[in-house]
């Protein structure tokens, strides 16, 4: 009877597992169409990032990230691609704090290489050049999130 109430009142040991790696979007569009082959302009690529975490059940996650890649020539996009990598994350015993860092930082770390390799491939089947991106180091970006948003609720406080 004993082991049974010491169990009950044992915490659960956190738990965080990948169940899935999924393509949810994609898009890839050629706005100058032929014109793009025939320039012989520098290109800049722009990159744009963002993820989202939504609650499946109480120990799953599903977890997207979005990269949305443009690369321009002169004034005109050359091309654009849009990915959304998603994963299904099994979670236990994490919450709070925790939760949303491992949610905006691990997660996203597992998903940017998949999304890095279709983005890629889309540009060498779009007849582009290769693209490859750049790691991205998610700790940094989510703790420069996390004092931008402190700093914007101090300031918040002070105006009031």
């Amino acid at each position: 009877m004993t082991d049974q109430n010491n169990a009950a009142e044992t915490p659960a040991v956190p738990q965080f597992s990948l169940q899935r790696i999924y393509l949810k979007d994609v898009s890839f569009e050629t706005p100058m169409g032929v014109e793009a082959f025939r320039t012989q302009i520098q290109p800049k690529i722009n990159q744009d990032l963002n993820t989202s975490a939504n609650r499946i059940d109480a120990e799953h996650f599903e977890v997207v990230l979005k990269l949305t890649i443009s690369v321009a020539m002169g004034e005109k996009i050359a091309f654009l691609v849009e990915v959304q990598q998603a994963g299904l994350f099994h979670v236990i015993g994490l919450e709070g704090p925790q939760l949303t860092q491992i949610m905006n930082t691990v997660c996203p770390q597992i998903l940017f290489p998949y999304a890095r390799e279709v983005i890629d491939s889309l540009a060498v089947k779009g007849s582009f050049p290769a693209l490859a991106l750049p790691p991205i180091n998610f700790d940094a970006l989510f703790a420069q999130a996390v004092a931008q948003a402190e700093a914007q609720a101090a300031n918040g406080a002070a105006e009031v």
